[in-house]
């Protein structure tokens, strides 16, 4: 049974969110020959504070 979890800066709307869980699960589908019906996601999204790249947090950018 696959699991996925996406973690992502900031946030997306129902609709990203059901168009990547749908394109995931194709993906392990067709790849993985994993079944849908026991293709779980989970989407984290996390405010920009809690990223950092370079050393820098995503809500410092310039």
């Amino acid at each position: 049974m696959p699991v996925v979890t996406i973690k992502i800066a900031g946030s997306l709307n129902r609709d990203q969110k059901k168009q990547i869980a749908a394109e995931i699960t194709d993906t392990l589908e067709r790849i993985a020959l994993k079944p849908r019906r026991y293709t779980y996601i989970a989407f984290e999204e996390l405010p920009d504070e809690n990223w950092a790249i370079a050393g820098q947090l995503l809500d410092e950018e310039d």
